[in-house]
């Protein structure tokens, strides 16, 4: 198993939330990362759509696949802490959602800036798309961080 597929698995148990929410991270990356939620009744509001709460969580959850994945030789060292996140509706959206993440830094930077200063802060921006292919959602996610305390 591969260090991305491992933190993919890692992350589909360590979430509780995400996990009780329906998201599935598909992919993790250098950077990058994929995750869906299933449309369910459980997980949409009083009109029909996803509901509001359910498409945070899953583009957060996609920002913090991608940024585990930019940081995977580091990651299980590290303590990430969203510090700030911004979500923009664009469309109701209609069933399954689908969440693509990318950091805003490569990998290599990211890692280079956490080893030399001790720390390192970065947004990875979400883009959400709905079962018929529209976008959705716009988010983008700071995070930033350190390494774990021992």
């Amino acid at each position: 198993m591969n260090p991305y597929e491992m933190i993919r698995a890692h992350l589909g148990q360590s979430i509780p939330f995400a996990a009780h929410s329906g998201v599935q991270i598909v992919t993790v990356g250098d950077g990058i990362s994929e995750a869906v939620l299933p449309a369910t009744p459980e997980t949409c509001n009083h009109i029909g759509t996803p509901h509001a709460g359910a498409v945070f969580t899953l583009g957060e959850t996609a920002s913090g696949a991608a940024l585990a994945g930019a940081l995977a030789p580091v990651i299980l060292q590290s303590r990430p802490v969203a510090a700030e996140a911004k979500i923009t509706y664009l469309a109701l959206a209609k069933g399954d959602l689908t969440a693509r993440a990318r950091t805003s830094i490569p990998g290599a930077q990211a890692m280079a800036t956490l080893q030399s200063e001790g720390r390192v802060k970065f947004d990875v921006i979400v883009d959400i798309t709905d079962e018929t292919g529209t976008k959705v959602n716009e988010m983008t996610v700071a995070w930033h961080v350190k390494p774990a305390k021992g």
